[in-house]
């Protein structure tokens, strides 16, 4: 249900966050949006190992049905390392008192960082029983991250949370759990920087530069830039959580502190990434390759 609540600035579209509701059953929009940015980062990862044009040789290392078996390890890792990384680093005091309040997903209360660090363990586990190779199936997977990132952050819209600082520009917003200043619609920022422009670097370094020849540097681009927009965000637009506050002098927040190791890493990434070529094992791999690039 959409109601518009004008307060003098850009009205907040004060959207209800269960956009549907079938007797006791709740569907949010929340996990809504982390089904539509799963879905389309496992077609359009689909789409990356049947372009033989993104690879040297015409050679992908990772064809379509492995990624069709690594969702199940990469949604795992999204939500378990999501969760427990809000739990352990932006709200343990809450969990500590309501355990049970863990497994409330739908109310949000979900950390990026957590989730990267249970996504990196699932594909190194599945990498380990499949023998794909675990750079080039990193570089996939990040290539494929903004789809989720940019329908989470419209998620945290909808949910009237992680909002700005109080602000005078023209599209500043009146948030129903803000109080009565028009602040920054953050979220909607990290939705177009981590989201829309992320997606097209990422898209012209695998497609105009050929990174995914590189292993690595598709990932490294991904996590530095990623580090970059949040630090930038955070410095100047959105308000830490409200439990932690600021770390430090009024402006270090928690999710900066995290974004600085993923900065580190993507820089070495980027530095040390080395052109490699891939080849089919034998002739049955060749075949599994050319019937998969003409899949739809």
């Amino acid at each position: 249900m959409l109601s518009l609540q004008t307060f003098g600035v850009l009205a907040y579209p004060n959207i209800d966050p269960v956009f549907l509701q079938i007797g006791p059953i709740a569907l949010h929009w929340y996990g809504l949006a982390y089904v539509a940015g799963i879905l389309c980062g496992w077609l359009y990862g689909r789409y990356l190992v049947a372009n033989t044009r993104l690879w040297p040789n015409g050679v992908s290392p990772i064809t379509k049905l492995q990624i069709d078996d690594m969702i199940l390890y990469l949604v795992l890792g999204i939500v378990l390392g999501g969760r427990l990384g809000y739990v352990l680093f932006y709200n343990p005091q809450q969990y500590l008192a309501d355990p049970l309040t863990v497994f409330s997903v739908w109310d949000g209360g979900m950390a990026f960082h957590g989730g990267l660090v249970g996504v990196v363990v699932a594909l190194v586990l599945f990498c380990r029983q499949t023998k794909v190779p675990l750079y080039s199936l990193i570089d996939v997977v990040a290539a494929s991250v903004p789809f989720g990132l940019f329908f989470g952050r419209l998620a945290n819209f909808i949910n009237s949370e992680l909002w700005g600082s109080p602000s005078t520009v023209p599209w500043a917003m009146v948030f129903p759990t803000g109080g009565p200043e028009p602040r920054h619609p953050s979220q909607l920022y990290e939705a177009a920087l981590e989201g829309v422009v992320l997606f097209l670097i990422l898209l012209v370094a695998t497609h105009a530069f050929k990174t995914l020849g590189r292993p690595r540097l598709t990932g490294g681009i991904f996590i530095l830039c990623y580090g970059i927009f949040r630090s930038i965000v955070e410095a100047f637009w959105r308000i830490p959580d409200e439990q932690l506050g600021y770390l430090y002098g009024g402006w270090l927040t928690m999710g900066m502190l995290l974004s600085l190791p993923m900065i580190l890493v993507g820089l070495w990434a980027i530095a040390t990434a080395k052109p490699v070529a891939y080849a089919p094992k034998n002739s049955e791999d060749a075949g599994t390759k050319a019937e998969d690039t003409a899949r739809p």
